[in-house]
Formats: structure tokens, C-alpha cells, sequence
């Protein structure tokens, strides 16, 4: 009987303990930002991948949006920071090959990386320079039948391009998840 109650007043001490120790938690971040407003140029695309510039843009003024802790500016003028994003360097590298032929990709990684610049437009001060941000996606190939050969076999054709077309949305809205940590982090 002595033991039970020596466990359960034990029990209640660790209880009290933790409940102390959680009372003051929050979630989210305490840090506070020095802008409310934030204006997000067109993305710039020294990568050279095609038709990424208005996908890039978007996905990175959707990421900062769904953050909900600046609004977006039309203009730099109406804005407190302008955020300007550069994709540099556009990469695959083979992650694995196939069973029936080493020589054939099965899948790759694609890597982007891109750099980004904030300014502050009341006091003109860079707030950031030339920021690395990455980010890598998977691209799964697949091949697919396109004609008979001499003998009747089929002849297969990789569909790599269009696994790396369809996977670049993705790609975009990882990197603009970085980007947006990159901006409202408090740091």
C-alpha cells in the first residue's frame, strides 16, 4: 500500500513537472519581421530552363503568400522589400538504371539552384545578397513503344523529357518553399 501511493505521488510530481515546463509553449515563430509588404520581381533565368520564369514567380509569391505573415505588393514602390530570385544552375544525375541495361537511366535527381537578393525600399539597405537556395526532385523514367523494328520487335523509346517537363512544377514549388524559409526566417 505504501508502495502504490509512494508510485502514484511520483507519478503526479512528473505530471506537474511537465505540465509546467508546456505552459508556456506556442506554437509558430516569436520572431518578429521588419517588413509587412513585399514586392516579388519576375524570376530571372540564367539556368535557361524553358518557360520556367512565370512558373517560378508564381509558386514563389504562392509560397509567400500561404505564409500569411507579409502581403504582396503590386509594385516595388507600394512595396517595404523587393525579392528578386535567379535560377542559376539546372542538373540531372542519374539515381539508379535499369535491371535490363546499366547503360539506361531509371530514374534521375534534378537539381536547381538559384540565388536571391531582398532589398529594403524605405532605407535602400540589401537586406540579403546573393543567397544560395536548392532543391532536388526525382524524375521517374519510363519507356514506351513506338514502332516495330525490321525482325517485329518493338522499339522503345525513353520518355525522360516528358518525366522532367511534368516533374518541373514540383521542382518550382520545393524551391519556393526554400526561398519563402529564406526570406521570412527571422535571421
Amino acid at each position: 500500500m505504501r508502495f502504490a501511493h509512494f508510485v502514484l505521488s511520483f507519478i503526479g510530481g512528473l505530471v506537474a513537472f511537465a505540465a509546467a515546463g508546456c505552459a508556456h509553449y506556442q506554437l509558430g515563430t516569436q520572431g518578429k519581421l521588419t517588413f509587412q509588404s513585399i514586392y516579388v520581381e519576375q524570376v530571372g533565368n540564367s539556368a535557361g530552363i524553358p518557360q520556367a520564369t512565370p512558373l517560378f514567380t508564381a509558386q514563389v509569391r504562392n509560397a509567400l503568400l500561404r505564409d500569411g505573415r507579409v502581403s504582396l505588393a503590386s509594385g516595388p514602390e507600394s512595396a517595404d522589400v523587393t525579392l528578386s530570385v535567379d535560377l542559376k544552375n539546372y542538373a540531372r544525375h542519374v539515381a539508379t538504371v535499369r535491371r535490363s541495361d546499366t547503360g539506361l537511366a531509371r530514374t534521375f535527381d534534378i537539381d536547381l539552384e538559384a540565388v536571391c537578393t531582398l532589398r529594403d525600399n524605405r532605407t535602400g539597405k540589401t537586406l540579403f545578397e546573393k543567397r544560395p537556395v536548392s532543391a532536388t526532385r526525382e524524375v521517374f523514367t519510363s519507356d514506351a513503344p513506338v514502332e516495330r523494328g525490321p525482325n517485329g520487335q518493338p522499339i522503345f523509346v525513353s520518355r525522360q523529357v516528358s518525366a522532367e517537363y511534368q516533374t518541373l512544377p514540383l521542382l518550382a514549388e520545393t524551391l519556393a518553399d526554400r526561398v519563402s524559409h529564406a526570406v521570412l526566417d527571422v535571421w
